[in-house]
């Protein structure tokens, strides 16, 4: 009995050292911070910044999982809204920053459909 108290207090703790260590699920706020130096080049064209460009591989290197790119591919379409970002500088975007997206980055683009 003592054997089994003493398993679940390690089971326990390591739920708690281990908890901070969990990666976090990717957010709109999270797409929206990266983006935020690109805004310029986004709404106004011209050349996108190095800040801008860094902000996009964090982007993409943030989403690991299919529900995490959806949700990035649905954040940067309510972007596009809120914003008035124009849709041609926005799929100009990842050439300029020598990435690739693995789908069309569009207002009309349905990201339940996208598979990784």
């Amino acid at each position: 009995m003592a054997s089994l108290k003493v398993a679940c207090m390690v089971v326990l703790c390591m739920g708690v050292v281990g908890a901070p260590m969990m990666a976090q699920a990717i957010s709109c706020g999270d797409v929206t911070t990266d983006l935020a130096p690109c805004l310029s080049y986004l709404m106004n064209g011209g050349t996108a910044s190095d800040a801008c460009c860094e902000g996009v591989r964090s982007i993409l290197g943030a989403a690991g999982t299919t529900s995490e790119k959806q949700t990035v591919c649905n954040c940067l379409k309510d972007a596009a809204n809120n914003f008035g970002i124009n849709d041609n500088y926005a799929q100009a975007l990842p050439g300029l920053c020598n990435v690739s997206v693995p789908y069309k980055i569009s207002r009309s683009t349905n990201c339940a459909n996208i598979r990784f």
